[in-house]
């Protein structure tokens, strides 16, 4: 069993900064890419940015320059640093991993529960 727990989101106003956090937890063998999205209101879910256990990154257009994407392979966490917030980027922002659980299993993709961020004045 594998949990994924997101901390960090709330309420900001344009300008600000915010930084998310998600711990994997349980029976957890390798995590291959550890990731975060978000959904809007309205909008499909989207990638925001993603980091491979290389530390290779990928960002959203919308977002580079402003988030930064990090992991602690160690601790099984992924941080996302937000700058510059625009209320544009309101939505719930949920965790991704893609986890190994066995050394000889199947990989398999997990998600956080969400958590909402909201930029507004």
């Amino acid at each position: 069993h594998v949990q994924l727990v997101e901390s960090g989101g709330g309420l900001v106003q344009p300008g600000g900064s915010l930084r998310l956090s998600c711990a994997a937890s349980g029976s957890i063998f390798s995590i291959y890419v550890m990731g975060w999205f978000r959904q809007a209101p309205g909008n499909e879910r989207e990638l925001v940015a993603s980091i491979t256990s290389g530390g290779s990154t990928n960002y959203v257009d919308s977002v580079k320059g402003r988030f930064t994407i990090s992991r602690d392979s160690a601790k099984n966490t992924v941080n996302l640093q937000m700058n510059s917030l625009k209320p544009e980027d309101t939505a719930v922002y949920y965790c991704k991993a893609v986890i190994q659980t066995s050394q000889v299993g199947p990989v398999y993709n997990y998600w956080g529960q969400g958590t909402r961020v909201t930029v507004s004045s």
